[in-house]
């Protein structure tokens, strides 16, 4: 088959790194892409959008950061020959109504459900790796974490789940066409108890401080971020407030057939790794 690769955008990320490796131990012909792969991808370069798509018949979508390159990019993939994608969304995106987190998401999914290509949905929680890998680790790692987030748990989900879950999808030909999945782990926590859990597990007295979105942002702005993408990040905790995304779902056990990991089971595998230490 002439059109026999997988292309992995993000292939650098959280979720795309894993994906292509597990891929690979599969025997699938995958091509990796970014900004920073030897296939570079740029979501806002399209001039290098054609090369990626070359000879390729499943697409794993990580969103651009922005709202519409997406649409140009479902167009081309449909001209190149394309015929599945996968996506990688936000929980609940259709449940988001007026909050400005998001767009970015809300309109790769306009794109890629509006195609003539099958393709399925996967809507994640909130990655328990952010707090080893992302945005939490710095704070974890100097002893507090301070968000805006009070009593509304969420349940966060493993991205080794994901993979796992991204890998099924993408190779496993009509099974999910047209589906969207909302994945999440088994149960909900507060990021209260997710840091307890963190501090028992690594042995070090971390603790977690409740701010108000104003003050996260203007400490994300402090910490190098834009005050626009600040913003953004601040406007994620609000929604979640709404606890409209508190709620678990089986969809992963739908896509794998075995129930997701608990989030118990990351904090011992992190904190085993030194995720945590000083």
């Amino acid at each position: 088959m002439s059109n026999a690769i997988t292309l992995v955008l993000g292939a650098t990320g959280k979720t795309g790194r894993r994906v292509a490796a597990r891929l690979r131990l599969r025997g699938t012909p995958v091509r990796t892409a970014s900004r920073s792969s030897p296939t570079r991808f740029d979501w806002s370069d399209p001039g290098g959008w054609d090369e990626a798509l070359r000879g390729v018949a499943v697409v794993y979508v990580v969103p651009p950061g922005v709202p519409g390159p997406a649409h140009e990019f479902v167009a081309r993939a449909e001209a190149a020959g394309v015929r599945r994608l996968v996506l990688l969304s936000g929980r609940g995106a259709d449940t988001w109504g007026d909050s400005t987190f998001g767009l970015d998401m809300r309109s790769a999914e306009d794109a890629v459900r509006g195609s003539a290509l099958e393709w399925t949905v996967l809507r994640a929680s909130n990655f328990a790796q952010n707090f080893d890998e992302d945005v939490f680790h710095a704070p974890l790692a100097a002893g507090e974490l301070a968000l805006p987030a009070g009593e509304v748990p969420e349940p966060f989900v493993d991205v080794e789940d994901i993979a796992d879950a991204a890998t099924a999808v993408l190779t496993e030909a009509g099974r999910h066409a047209g589906r969207v999945y909302e994945l999440t782990g088994p149960r909900a926590l507060t990021f209260g108890e997710a840091v307890e859990l963190i501090a028992r597990a690594s042995g070090r007295p971390l603790t977690y401080r409740r701010l108000s979105p104003a003050q996260y942002a203007a400490t994300l702005v402090e910490d190098g971020l834009s005050e626009d993408d600040a913003a953004h990040v601040a406007e994620m905790f609000v929604l979640m407030e709404r606890g409209l995304l508190a709620t678990t779902t089986e969809d992963l056990a739908t896509v794998l057939g075995r129930a997701p990991r608990t989030f118990e089971d990351y904090v011992v595998r992190a904190a085993t790794a030194g995720a945590w230490h000083r």
